[in-house]
């Protein structure tokens, strides 16, 4: 080191000297030369070069020559605009001086001095200019910045190639931040001379730990300060665990029939993570699963409602992954209980008595088997065999066969095959039938007139059949015996008669002496000639019934001979014509004639239903008093009367009757095309196509002919078409290429026509581009577009629907639908988030299918996050035994991700007793902290979660706090009133981490004592007061109790007053918003001497009955209250933090129970013990101040009617023996003296750290609420 200094300092000075020199006027004796000769120089291509040369030389030329060319002695050097000579040439300064330079300058260089006087010409040695190029860009395979997807294990080949540069770069790849090993580079042309670039290969093989790991490509340059780099993102993917199903109790694949049964499966691990799928029998039942991406856990629930046919069957549960070799699969076998579905009785339970009655019961399939008993009645009976077979699934059919004697007290009982199984204690199975033992009737008779009596026609004869007794109730018939023609005696064969007739309407009617014995159901009739006949009995019938099928009045017992005036209707019509062939333009005249009728007919003429004038003819005699008519009518025959009838009416006006005849027209025309015929015929493609005929003529057509595009259809059909028999063309497999004009020719005898249909050829509409997804930023505008291919376009045939649950939210009135031609846009405005979701293009053209495509409108925006006052605190014991979960849930796109910080410091979620889940949904993310084993010291604090993504980020408080008492509710409002009772509505406080519930103590002003009723259910915001009285004043007040006490009264407690409508007043809902603040009242202090005097009264007079019995009331509280009601109503903050209702209720109780009026709703009262209502009384009453009775801390016995509804609404297990009741010695009738600490501090001792108490223990009017 010693010896480089001093070096170094002679260069230095050497240096000095030098330039020092250089800056001097070099005189003209001086000799010609190079005081500074130029160097090589190396620099970045962009930067600024300068090439030194100091010459003396007086009065010389001096320039410099660039790879041998001169640039010229001008300073400025014209053609080469970034050059020039920099230096004082009078001291000989001819320096090179290239600004930005670039890969073109580099190049030899020399400094040249002209010849002069003074001497030769001077040239420098060559230096040479190196510009160094950096590489500018990097080209990675597989592309820069993407995700390569790579399998572990395998082998895979990366390239990376640089841009030009000079010198080649250096390439290095870097795997996960380790160097890459073997790389193969080779060095290459650029695209220019001088320009080099490298490319580099190197063999990759990933390992799972390289998931979401960068691969590097690495150049370095002397030109370049710094390498730059490229690289991409490896996603490896590498197979899951194996499954693991999580089986609910010991006894793994043990089940009951119609069990809902709930299997986890878990597999860890896995990129992909696992897709999971439940199988049973091999068969897939879910694949159904979701996946915990931070821990890498897929986990799958199968839920089944197992039924007999699962025994024996294997659920499994496969996991596997896309890079899986295998799947991994846990199975269980099930073995399933079940009862028998159903129980059948076969055979008859009808039978007739002292008869046997055989009947077989058999179950359905049961595992395990059951036993079979017969019960008749309450009777048991013994079967006579039984039988065990097996049944479906594994289980056990069981038969019972019964064989008993049918007797006729039997008859109605209840048949019952009942099967039982101590597998199925608590079911029994039971099919029942009704006995029906038959007996017969035991009398029947006829009531109607004597036998052997003899009646005219037309006499109205009543029979009435009756039958008494037997099972079952007998049908009953009536039947006619008698003969075809004439009278018989007897004989001839039975018809049962269902109704009543009336025989002959001309002349006399009249009945002949004829027996009539008749079974069946009463009903009259009226006689005739045709009744003579005998009535027999088929059957035997049951208790005596009357029964009348109707009755046809007549007076009188026979018909008196009348007169008939005969009239004959109109028989018979004649159409005579006078031609036979007809054709258009013919004239036809037709008459119609009328055979005899009386009387008269009128002849009219109508042709389908049109009149026709006609000419009539006159009347004519006709036989039996008749007369003969006759019309004409003149009809000019055209096409259009081809096939119609003429038709030619009698009508008679005074019988009401008519006669028609009709004439077809039967008219010879050339086939001519109706109006309907299609000219225009649409059909689809590869479809099938019918071109209609619509052609009249007569006769029908002989040929149809079609042509198209001068080419004759084959009538005989082709591979494509068929010509049918009414001339339609069929066509099949229609393409594009049969659209066009087909000409039809139709001939008959009278002539020919001709007609051109055209066929238009239809196809569905196809999407052809749809941008998914269509992204856009709140607030901006969007324009979704849909491209489609169809035929025909029409204006109408785009149609968007926004998919979503909500009908509200697939509403599109916001948005601008536009269409030109066959693209389509739904344009969106000012976009919304709740326009964000999936929209579905719907293009119908007419022809189905309509095309229908789905894209996505994913509208970004920054962090949501809820605030939901539930969430603003959680409460949990701080014992370090229980566990807290912090719920944060916000909305956003792109993804949230969430950070959580306790009291303004980041949380350390490594900390075993922090645990995170996050959950993604959509746009919904959510964040669940659960903090085990809750410490009061180190977890009570206000815990931030903030939702971060790139638009921004937001936040919400969460405070963890001990349980305690509820927060006092709020809001409390009269929503309703009438004379007799208020609705009350309010809004429930913090809970304390308890279930709570609600109570109301309410007072009638200038009347001591509160009154207090108990909400139910128990978390009900709203509730109706009854009880109350018409036109009072009251003040009421709302509290708040969990199992850890009552919400602070004092501390802005809910309360407000309110005064009942009188009877005469309308009842509804108040007009006005009721003060929550308590009015103050007149003072009550006088009344104190008079509370006392009557409380010591009463005192001494139940000391004397009960003698020394110790009353056990808490007389400073009951005098506190007496004294709390005699202040000012704003005193009533002072009340404290108990429950006021906690009562005595025995015999000698001068405090009672507030629930006890008529108004109150059922449900409030004991529904194990009935218990008389009773008016509502006062709490408080005085007791002398000499009275010995409780500690000013012990706790009154709660007894009223509210302890029992409170053990049947409130939720199992939601308190436990410690809030129930209170463990106390039957001679001791004094609360335990144990004092609670300050709810503050509960968190130290949980409910699970206490001695449980019997829930029996107390008699029930002790039991109550702890206070």
């Amino acid at each position: 080191m010693a010896l480089r200094i001093p070096v170094r300092a002679s260069l230095l000075f050497m240096r000095l000297l030098t330039t020092g020199l250089a800056q001097l006027p070099i005189p003209a004796s001086a000799p010609r030369g190079f005081w500074a000769l130029p160097e090589n120089v190396t620099v970045v291509e962009g930067a600024a070069a300068e090439l030194r040369c100091g010459v003396r030389a007086p009065d010389s030329v001096v320039q410099w020559a660039k790879d041998g060319l001169l640039l010229g002695p001008d300073p400025r050097i014209p053609s080469f605009p970034r050059y020039h000579l920099e230096g004082d040439p009078s001291r000989g300064e001819f320096h090179l001086h290239i600004e930005a330079s670039d890969l073109s300058d580099d190049a030899e260089y020399e400094c040249q001095v002209g010849r002069s006087e003074t001497g030769p010409e001077l040239v420098s040695p060559r230096v040479a200019l190196s510009i160094l190029v950096p590489p500018r860009v990097l080209q990675l395979t597989p592309e820069v910045g993407s995700t390569v997807t790579w399998v572990a294990g395998q082998q895979y080949v990366v390239s990376c190639v640089s841009g030009d540069a000079k010198p080649a770069p250096d390439i290095t790849f870097l795997q996960s931040g380790q160097t890459i090993s073997d790389i193969s580079a080779s060095v290459n042309a650029g695209s220019q001379e001088k320009l080099f670039t490298t490319e580099a290969t190197a063999r990759v093989t990933p390992q799972s730990s390289d998931n979401g790991h960068l691969l590097v490509c690495e150049a370095s340059s002397p030109a370049l300060n710094t390498p730059i780099k490229v690289s991409v993102t490896m996603n490896v993917l590498f197979p899951p665990g194996p499954p693991v199903i999580q089986w609910p109790g010991l006894d793994e694949g043990h089940v009951r029939a119609g069990q809902s049964l709930e299997l986890p499966c878990t597999a860890r691990g896995g990129n992909p993570p696992a897709t999971l799928q439940w199988l049973k029998n091999g068969q897939p039942m879910s694949t159904a699963w979701g996946t915990e991406h931070t821990e890498a856990v897929a986990s799958s629930m199968l839920v089944m409602v197992v039924r007999p046919e699962d025994h024996g069957a294997r659920l499994s549960c496969e996991a596997h992954n896309s890079v899986s070799t295998g799947i991994q699969e846990h199975g269980v076998t099930l073995q399933v209980t079940f009862p028998p579905s159903a129980l059948t009785i076969l055979g008859s339970a009808s039978q007739s008595e002292n008869k046997n009655v055989t009947l077989s019961c058999i179950t359905k399939s049961s595992r395990p088997r059951v036993l079979l008993r017969w019960w008749l009645g309450w009777r048991q009976l013994l079967p006579t065999e039984e039988t065990v077979m097996d049944g479906l699934h594994g289980g056990h059919i069981s038969m019972s066969n019964l064989t008993f004697l049918a007797r006729r007290e039997d008859n109605g009982l209840t048949l019952t095959c009942e099967a039982f199984s101590e597998a199925f204690t608590k079911e029994t199975f039971k099919k029942s039938l009704t006995l029906n033992v038959k007996y017969p009737a035991q009398k029947l008779w006829i009531e109607g007139p004597q036998k052997g009596q003899h009646l005219r026609a037309g006499t109205r004869v009543r029979l009435v059949c009756l039958a008494i007794g037997g099972n079952p109730d007998p049908p009953l018939t009536w039947y006619k015996v008698g003969a075809k023609q004439g009278l018989q005696e007897c004989g001839g064969r039975m018809e049962p008669l269902l109704s009543s007739r009336v025989l002959g309407n001309l002349g006399k009617t009249r009945i002949f002496g004829k027996t009539q014995e008749i079974l069946s159901y009463g009903r009259e009739l009226e006689k005739t000639q045709e009744d003579s006949r005998t009535v027999t009995e088929p059957r035997p019938p049951q208790e005596p019934r009357r029964v009348q099928l109707g009755s046809l009045e007549k007076s009188g017992n026979t018909f008196s001979r009348e007169l008939v005036l005969v009239t004959v209707p109109p028989t018979n019509v004649t159409i005579l014509t006078n031609a036979s062939a007809l054709r258009p333009g013919d004239a036809l005249n037709l008459t119609c004639v009328s055979v005899s009728s009386n009387p008269p007919v009128n002849l009219s003429w109508d042709k389908e239903g049109e009149g026709l004038e006609g000419m009539p003819a006159p009347l004519r005699s006709a036989p039996f008093k008749g007369s003969y008519a006759a019309r004409s009518v003149l009809l000019r025959m055209s096409s259009r009367d081809h096939g119609h009838r003429v038709t030619c009416r009698a009508h008679s006006t005074e019988l009401q009757e008519t006669v028609s005849a009709f004439y077809r027209l039967n008219v010879l025309y050339p086939p001519e095309f109706l109006g309907e015929q299609a000219l225009v015929v649409t059909a689809v493609e590869q479809g099938e196509a019918l071109l209609p005929v619509s052609v009249s003529a007569n006769p029908a057509p002989e040929a149809f002919n079609w042509t198209f595009r001068g080419y004759r259809l084959s009538p005989a059909g082709g591979p494509r078409h068929r010509i049918l028999s009414g001339g339609t063309l069929q066509l099949w497999n229609v393409t594009r290429a049969d659209d066009g004009l087909y000409q039809l020719h139709c001939q008959n005898s009278e002539g020919t026509a001709e007609a051109l249909v055209r066929l238009d050829v239809h196809y569905a509409p196809t999407i052809r581009a749809l941008q998914d997804p269509t992204e856009v930023n709140i607030g901006g505008s969007v324009d979704i577009v849909c491209t489609v291919d169809a035929n025909p376009i029409l204006p109408g045939m785009f149609n968007w629907e926004k998919l979503g649950e909500e009908e509200e939210d697939q509403s599109l009135d916001d948005m601008e639908k536009m269409s030109k031609g066959s693209t389509g846009h739904l344009r969106i405005h000012h976009a919304k988030l709740a326009q964000a979701g999936a929209y579905q293009c719907i293009v119908d053209n007419g022809v189905a299918p309509p095309a229908r495509g789905l894209v996505r409108l994913v509208v970004r925006f920054a962090p949501q996050v809820e605030h939901p006052t539930p969430l603003t605190k959680v409460a949990a014991a701080g014992d370090s035994t229980s566990s807290a979960t912090l719920h944060c849930r916000a909305r956003g796109v792109p993804n949230i991700a969430f950070t959580w910080t306790k009291n303004g410091v980041s949380l350390d979620l490594q900390d075993p007793r922090y645990t995170e889940h996050t959950y993604h949904q959509g746009v919904v993310h959510s964040s669940l902290l659960t903090i085990a084993n809750v410490s009061a010291a180190q977890d009570y604090a206000l815990f931030t979660c903030t939702a971060t993504n790139p638009l921004g980020s937001d936040h919400t408080n969460i405070q963890l706090v001990s349980i305690s008492r509820p927060d006092p509710p709020s809001g409390l409002k009269v929503v309703s009133m009438t004379p007799y009772s208020v609705g009350l509505e309010w809004k429930p406080g913090f809970d304390g981490g308890l279930p709570q519930r609600f109570q109301i103590r309410y007072e009638a002003l200038g009347t001591p004592g509160f009154l207090y009723m108990d909400v139910l259910p128990p978390q009900a915001t709203t509730f109706t007061l009854t009880g109350l009285q018409p036109s009072t004043r009251y003040r009421v007040w709302l509290l708040a109790s969990n199992a850890l006490g009552d919400s602070e009264l004092a501390d802005k407690g809910s309360q407000i007053p309110i005064t009942t409508p009188g009877l005469d007043q309308p009842s509804g809902e108040p007009d006005y918003q009721l003060p929550t603040e308590q009015p103050s009242g007149p003072s009550g202090m006088p009344q104190l001497p008079v509370l006392f005097a009557i409380g010591g009264l009463l005192l001494l007079s139940n000391a004397s009955c009960v003698g020394g019995f110790l009353w056990q009331r808490r007389l400073k509280r009951l005098a506190a209250g007496i004294s709390e009601k005699t202040e000012l109503g704003s005193e009533e903050d002072r009340v404290r933090n108990e429950y006021e209702e906690s009562q005595w209720t025995g015999d000698r109780d001068t405090r009672s129970s507030t629930v006890s009026t008529t108004d109150v709703e059922p449900y409030y009262h004991s529904m194990r013990d009935f218990s008389p209502q009773l008016p509502p009384t006062l709490e408080e009453v005085l007791y002398p101040h000499g009275f010995r009775g409780l500690e000013e801390e012990d706790m009154a016995s709660p007894g009223h009617l509210y302890d029992e509804v409170e053990r049947l609404y409130a939720p199992s297990g939601a308190w436990g023996p410690l809030y129930d009741e209170v463990q106390m010695s039957p001679y001791d009738l004094h609360w335990p003296e144990t004092k609670y600490e300050d709810p503050g501090r509960i968190y130290d001792q949980g409910a699970g750290d206490l001695d449980p108490v019997e829930p029996d223990v107390l008699p029930f009017e002790l039991r109550g609420h702890l206070v």
